[in-house]
């Protein structure tokens, strides 16, 4: 058995790396747990508010249902219009960027964090996330870091997100691919 693997008391956060002091996030954490999550579903200007008040770029119209789960708001930005649904989870280490009129669904996982499984002191890193306007993504549709979804993308429920996405297709899958073209229906 290899005893450099994975020694977890050798491990440590990089400086900076939540990106605010540890009083800030612990605050936003107080505010989260006393404010956000316990609001009215209906109060989608509060939770605008909050989390505009912590350094989320957060657009006009932008719908957060109070179980989403933001961990660092400041590292979020939300184009106008768009959905952030019941229980999903923004794990903001790095940076996330979501377009306008954007649905993330319910259960959704947007991680743009992870540790590196080779190193011996299990080090953590951050990569961006951005996920293109008018794309949506269904329930459970989980994205790793670093990941690009292209303007107009749909991805298939319970799908998985390892690799960019291009504009304009429907993609499902774990890996997800795309199957074909997203066509616009017109009304008659």
């Amino acid at each position: 058995m290899n005893q450099s693997i994975q020694d977890l008391s050798l491990y440590k956060t990089p400086k900076g790396f939540r990106g605010k002091s540890k009083y800030v996030v612990q605050l936003w954490w107080i505010t989260y747990a006393l404010f956000f999550k316990p609001s009215p579903q209906i109060l989608y200007g509060w939770r605008r508010f909050l989390l505009r008040s912590f350094g989320a770029k957060i657009g006009k119209g932008v719908i957060i249902r109070p179980s989403a789960q933001i961990t660092y708001p400041w590292k979020v930005s939300i184009g106008d219009h768009s959905w952030i649904g019941d229980e999903v989870v923004l794990y903001s280490l790095g940076e996330i960027e979501i377009g306008s009129n954007t649905v993330i669904s319910q259960r959704s996982y947007i991680c743009t964090g992870s540790h590196d499984y080779k190193s011996e002191s299990f080090d953590i890193y951050s990569q961006k996330i951005t996920i293109g306007k008018k794309c949506w993504l269904a329930t459970d549709v989980y994205v790793a870091p670093s990941v690009t979804i292209g303007d107009f993308t749909v991805v298939g429920a319970r799908s998985s997100v390892f690799s960019d996405l291009p504009h304009n297709k429907v993609c499902i899958g774990s890996p997800a691919k795309p199957i074909k073209d997203r066509i616009l229906i017109s009304e008659y």
